[in-house]
């Protein structure tokens, strides 16, 4: 990176510290949330123009039909366009977007970026154990992206922690700038219990990110504090590729397996654009 680079880098950091990074996002998430006619027609027909959005793959096609920008950005998608692996083995992508981590965790941290690293525990709090030495995905989903995130591989939803945080972009300019992003941002952290094991599902919330939804209940995002919800006794057992949730706005999804279990592909690298239901892996049986 040039000196240039770093500079653009640091400041855009630097900007992104000084502003309500809480009221902006919050104001973004009221604005798409808003049935007015004109406020949501000029928002969904504009973010589609500009973003290109392929709607030929949307249940309703129609950009008029949604009753909210927010509900045209989590649109649903026809069945059969995420081919999913029948393969039992195979583990997917949780979601539509591009790599921007994949491998091995290094005794108990990840890679956030080049000089950047971060433990498990940082990113998972008291769920983040049992993944030393295992193996992670880390997802970003640009704002044009389908914007549900599935299952990796099918399991049992154990327990939940909701984790207060910043707002800050997550992006390449700050995942090299901003030391720690994922375990400072706002995030879900969900556990799983799979014939592989624990696994870790992480849903990191970004500026102007309304809010992250699970489709089971939990507790609603701007988040006052750390909530930890036992779901054991509801028996939420999930499909691979089953959806989870939502995120109102881009951000990223972070996946854990613990050490042996999944054997990444290696030909997927930083930078690879991968597809809901695309294999990513094959669990060892």
């Amino acid at each position: 990176m040039s000196s240039n680079d770093t500079f653009l880098t640091s400041l855009f950091a630097s900007v992104q510290r000084a502003v309500p990074q809480h009221g902006l996002t919050r104001l973004a998430g009221k604005l798409g949330a808003s049935r007015t006619p004109w406020i949501k027609k000029t928002f969904i027909e504009n973010f589609a123009r500009v973003y290109d959005v392929n709607m030929s793959e949307a249940v309703n096609d129609d950009l008029a039909a949604y009753p909210s920008f927010n509900d045209f950005f989590t649109r649903a998608l026809k069945p059969g366009v995420r081919p999913v692996d029948s393969d039992p083995l195979a583990v997917v992508s949780p979601a539509d977007g591009c790599i921007s981590q994949i491998g091995q965790i290094e005794g108990e941290t990840l890679l956030q970026a080049k000089g950047h690293r971060y433990s498990v525990r940082s990113l998972g709090g008291e769920l983040g154990h049992g993944f030393d030495g295992g193996s992670f995905l880390t997802v970003y989903l640009a704002p044009s992206d389908y914007h549900r995130v599935h299952l990796p591989f099918q399991g049992t939803l154990t327990k939940t922690l909701a984790i207060p945080g910043a707002l800050f972009s997550v992006n390449g300019a700050t995942e090299n700038a901003i030391e720690g992003l994922f375990c400072r941002n706002e995030r879900l952290v969900c556990r799983f219990e799979t014939a592989l094991g624990p696994m870790l599902v992480v849903l990191v919330g970004a500026m102007i990110v309304g809010s992250i939804d699970a489709v089971w209940d939990q507790v609603p995002t701007p988040y006052r504090g750390q909530v930890l919800q036992n779901h054991s006794e509801a028996h939420l057992t999930f499909g691979k590729a089953d959806e989870i949730g939502r995120f109102l706005l881009g951000s990223t999804a972070i996946c854990c397996f613990p050490k042996g279990r999944v054997a990444l592909d290696p030909s997927l690298t930083p930078g690879t654009v991968v597809q809901m239901g695309q294999t990513v892996g094959l669990a060892n049986s």
